[in-house]
């Protein structure tokens, strides 16, 4: 609303949100993550066709919400779909607690922005920059002076996240999907200290 506001272009509600399926970037497996995209949202077409419209995302994480988003738009009419995330790119995994997918999951950590753009199937993708949103936060709050940003920039504030250790969190994350056809209570799953 606020960006429409500067913009000076109307705002309006292209999807319907379903309030009872979840974040879909936690979800196990791809083609569940896609399904429940097209669950979680109905489409309004009459505020697409024949439009150019610009969605605006909190963030991109996996990019296959986005994506379902962009084409489900698409298949709405509209004409032309830009995207704009209000994070900065998301390259690397929080590992202080917040349940995200791996490197190699996240769009973009080995992607540039034009890749990502092309791979979510937008006219035009716009992130928002990291120092933009650290000064609008210490525009809000003059007092904080750091922040805790390491999906974004890599820097873990505890100093003792490494490449090394992201790869063995990954590793171990992805084992247990690769042993699917074992059962449950046969898998374990050990993560050792980033200083073992």
């Amino acid at each position: 609303l606020q960006l429409a506001t500067r913009l000076g272009i109307p705002y309006r509600e292209g999807f319907i949100k379903n309030r009872y399926i979840g974040r879909t970037f936690i979800m196990r497996g791809q083609a569940v993550r896609k399904k429940s995209v097209r669950q979680k949202l109905n489409t309004v077409a009459v505020e697409f066709k024949g439009r150019n419209v610009l969605l605006v995302d909190d963030s991109i994480v996996r990019g296959t919400t986005i994506q379902e988003i962009v084409q489900m738009a698409r298949d709405a009419g509209a004409h032309k779909v830009f995207v704009a995330s209000s994070a900065p790119p998301v390259r690397y995994p929080n590992v202080y607690g917040i349940d995200m997918p791996t490197r190699s999951e996240l769009i973009a950590a080995r992607r540039s922005e034009e890749e990502i753009r092309r791979e979510i199937g937008a006219d035009a993708l716009i992130y928002q920059r990291l120092e933009d949103l650290r000064r609008a936060v210490r525009d809000c709050n003059p007092a904080l002076t750091s922040f805790e940003a390491s999906c974004f920039d890599g820097v873990y504030i505890t100093g003792d996240v490494t490449l090394e250790y992201l790869d063995r969190i990954e590793r171990a994350r992805l084992a247990p999907r690769a042993a699917d056809d074992t059962p449950r209570n046969q898998l374990s799953l050990a993560i050792e200290p980033a200083d073992a």
